[in-house]
């Protein structure tokens, strides 16, 4: 297990194992925000072809279905700030 960082809160998760996993494991299922009416997206398909799972780490929006842990990572949901 390795710590890694959500919206600034840590979590741990298994080195090398997809992002979208420990962060549904860690109780993470709201990702981003729909850009139509602001509804909640989250992990969908799991394989890269939806792009509901989207997460920004270090500065780049990326799927996390195929993004991977490692220690140390920063991930910033695309959630609209209240």
């Amino acid at each position: 297990m390795v710590d890694i960082t959500f919206d600034g809160v840590p979590i741990s998760g298994h080195d090398g194992e997809s992002l979208a996993v420990a962060l549904m494991r860690a109780g993470h299922l709201h990702l981003r925000d729909a850009p139509e009416d602001g509804g909640a997206r989250g992990v969908f398909c799991c394989m890269g072809l939806c792009q509901e799972c989207v997460v920004r780490i270090d500065g780049m929006v990326v799927e996390s279905c195929r993004s991977t842990v490692a220690p140390g990572l920063a991930v910033t949901s695309l959630r609209r700030q209240s």
